[in-house]
């Protein structure tokens, strides 16, 4: 009865075909590293090899020296710590993705709150982002609000948004 147990065979680790679908997903989330700017790579919980990979690729013009340079990089990520925190992050710059639509709503309604709340929704804000310069944020909201008031259009309410939702990236990369 115990010849059966005997007969299967013992489970080794994923497929040669899982690890090379795995090697070819990190290799395409470094095609993606490459296309960020020096900025948005500076945000990113990377390895120093890992931003010399990059930067050293971006030097490459050759075809097949670009392909096995990308299977470096590729092989530079498996090492890394966390690659599903640094996928997040990375689709977080994408302007399609769900993230980067889910910052930009939220980074809409704060906005809307501080010209229509003023001061009260500033210090809810400062609750849940405490890094923001609160000095700053409040004459952010005050000259948007005053914008809103007087039906110009000097561009206070877009200021406000782009600091709002720079607060909320720094928030949530802290977070992953």
């Amino acid at each position: 009865m115990n010849d059966t147990q005997d007969d299967l065979p013992e489970y080794s680790g994923p497929s040669k075909s899982q690890l090379k679908r795995d090697m070819h997903r990190l290799q395409d989330l470094g095609k993606r590293m490459l296309e960020l700017s020096n900025d948005q790579l500076d945000t990113l919980p990377i390895s120093t090899t890992l931003r010399a990979a990059i930067e050293e690729s971006r030097r490459i013009r050759q075809n097949e020296a670009k392909r096995r340079h990308l299977q470096y990089i590729g092989k530079i990520i498996r090492q890394e710590d966390d690659t599903e925190g640094l996928t997040r992050a990375i689709d977080a710059f994408d302007a399609g993705s769900e993230e980067h639509t889910r910052r930009h709503h939220l980074a809409e309604r704060w906005r809307d709150r501080m010209i229509e709340e003023g001061d009260s929704a500033v210090g809810e804000f400062l609750n849940y982002c405490t890094t923001a310069d609160i000095q700053h944020l409040r004459n952010l909201a005050r000259n948007a609000r005053r914008d809103m008031q007087n039906e110009k259009n000097t561009g206070q309410p877009r200021k406000l948004f782009r600091y709002l939702r720079e607060c909320i990236d720094d928030v949530e990369a802290a977070s992953d």
